[in-house]
């Protein structure tokens, strides 16, 4: 996540924010840009957000879903949907009237946003269920309290379960599985794992490779989920998995490798935005091939293990719980490459504002 300040005053800006607290400029977040900006009257009204920092206020607009999902990013003044490009992915959600839902709904929603703003920031593909409605990507956003809901991956949609909003709830589920991480934001890079699955692992090349590493995608399922939840992980899991579900089946493996990569690759370019870790750590800065990926590595695993020793000053859980054997690591090799070839054959559509 990027580093922003408020163009008009200076005051730095989390991603969250819709008001500079210091100067009061309402601000919009421009996927086009990447960046937070000004929505004023700016001096040359064509020139580049990137570059004055403004947009026009006559052209531009915060998403209709403002107030019900603390939404600050921008769509354009005539939009008729009222959608942001985040906002536009989700298909179900609780009713405006839902007050118990409501704010779980808007955790969820800020959570997805990062989730897109970093699947764009390293160029994977985004179709929606307009562009194709079969296995187009979408999410259902739904809650427990009414009705049962499984947190998992369908045919392009994502379905979480509210609930997970909850820190009791969402505790409570990790001491019971035994998981050492559980939050909203690393449900859904798991879940869009699968849907990227469906996306990259397309060619003779690439299956044949993934199933070298993760096995066979197509070996049944609910005997795998059977298996695991009457004998739990194999012993000795540790040295090929980077967690115990991934030893479930190969399609949760996959899973569970894709999320680990976009955590370690947000955090590194956070990290590098605040001065923790080298420039060349951001998304700004390709890293193609195995040499990109050695790098990449290199420069996480000191930076987890300082960040680990901080939360251990604070009281808390270690920051990033797990260990990265070499088995885990030719995996996510494999998941690097995948996406810097799709960045470098240009697969990626435009999907902003």
């Amino acid at each position: 996540m990027r580093d922003f300040t408020c163009s008009n005053c200076g005051q730095e800006l989390s991603f969250e924010n819709s008001v500079c607290l210091k100067c009061g400029s309402q601000l919009g977040f421009s996927l086009a840009e990447k960046t937070l900006v000004v929505i004023g009257k700016p001096a040359d009204p064509n020139a580049p957000a990137g570059i004055t920092g403004e947009v026009d206020a006559e052209k531009f607009r915060l998403c209709d879903n403002l107030h019900v999902a603390r939404c600050n990013w921008l769509i354009a003044a005539d939009d008729e949907e009222g959608l942001c490009a985040s906002c536009r992915l989700t298909t179900t959600r609780p009713s405006d009237d839902d007050a118990k839902a409501l704010p779980a709904f808007a955790d969820a929603e800020a959570a997805k946003r990062r989730l897109v703003l970093e699947l764009v920031e390293l160029g994977l593909p985004i179709v929606d269920r307009e562009q194709d409605p079969e296995t187009g990507l979408a999410f259902d956003l739904l809650s427990s309290r009414d009705e049962n809901v499984i947190t998992g991956h369908a045919d392009g949609v994502i379905t979480l379960d509210l609930a997970e909003g909850d820190d009791v709830h969402r505790e409570q589920l990790r001491v019971s599985m035994a998981e050492p991480y559980r939050t909203l934001l690393g449900h859904f890079r798991h879940e869009v794992g699968h849907y990227y699955f469906t996306v990259l692992i397309d060619s003779d090349g690439n299956r044949a490779r993934f199933e070298q590493l993760f096995g066979d995608p197509d070996a049944s399922y609910q005997d795998a989920l059977d298996r695991h939840y009457s004998e739990g992980a194999p012993e000795g899991w540790e040295e090929k998995y980077v967690s115990s579900y991934a030893t479930m089946h190969a399609a949760e493996d996959w899973a569970e490798t894709f999320a680990h990569y976009l955590h370690i690759r947000d955090t590194l370019d956070t990290a590098a935005a605040f001065g923790l870790a080298p420039a060349g750590a951001t998304f700004d800065r390709p890293a193609p091939g195995p040499a990109g990926f050695d790098k990449i590595i290199e420069l996480w695993l000191p930076l987890s293990w300082s960040l680990n020793m901080v939360n251990r000053s604070m009281g808390h859980h270690d920051l990033y719980p797990f260990v990265l054997p070499e088995p885990v690591l030719e995996k996510m090799r494999f998941v690097h490459e995948v996406i810097t070839a799709t960045q470098a054959a240009g697969i990626a559509e435009e999907f902003t504002v």
